[in-house]
């Protein structure tokens, strides 16, 4: 039997939570070890020096290290639900917005979320983050998703994030007046393709066979 691909992730990263998204929809079976991140296997720092999950071993022995290329790489192989063929706008287009997100609006969450990790107050970086945030609230009072009237790239890359800010105060959040971006976001929560890649794992341990995932 040929070797799977290795995806080394954290069930509750959303940089591995959208890999595996994608690698769900698209059909791709890999191997899935859980990482524990303070205890860091040496599998995974010899195949990647920056050593954060997730990072996915191909077959053929090619790393790689971004989320949004392992959602890409997935998905030229296999594009079922058409993730990268939004209803409205192109592929470039979403890349742009999920930039936004993963750059400035990210910066924005770490501090809001760990205020006493930096001397800025948390406010007001919620209140940078949620400035971010209006676009989306825009884009969704005009359609069901960021991109048209289905899930694409965009969505499922952009969601996880916006889960993760929501959830460090699901009362502020809920106060908010978004309810297109509540909705979208209420969607994706209760949704079985993120039920089925949030499945609880046992920490991958060099010598064991990781998950069969995909």
């Amino acid at each position: 039997m040929a070797a799977l691909p290795v995806l080394y992730s954290f069930r509750r990263c959303p940089y591995a939570m959208r890999a595996r998204l994608a690698l769900r929809v698209s059909g791709q079976v890999c191997e899935l070890r859980e990482v524990v991140l303070r205890d860091k296997p040496a599998e995974l720092r010899l195949v990647s020096a920056k050593a954060t999950v997730p990072v996915l071993v191909d077959a053929d022995g090619s790393v790689l290290e971004q989320s949004l290329d392992i959602m890409r790489w997935a998905l030229t192989r296999h594009d079922p639900e058409d993730w990268l063929v939004p209803p409205l706008g192109n592929l470039d287009d979403m890349l742009a917005l999920i930039e936004q997100i993963d750059g400035p609006f990210k910066f924005h969450l770490d501090r809001y979320k760990y205020p006493q990790r930096y001397p800025e107050t948390g406010v007001s970086h919620r209140e940078a983050a949620a400035a971010i945030l209006a676009p989306l609230q825009a884009r969704l009072s005009q359609t069901t998703h960021l991109f048209g009237s289905r899930p694409a790239l965009a969505d499922m890359a952009i969601a996880p994030f916006v889960r993760q800010f929501a959830h460090v105060d699901a009362d502020w959040f809920s106060a908010q007046a978004w309810p297109e971006l509540q909705a979208w976001l209420s969607a994706f929560e209760a949704s079985d393709l993120l039920a089925g890649v949030m499945h609880k794992y046992p920490a991958w341990r060099a010598g064991t066979p990781g998950i069969r995932f995909g």
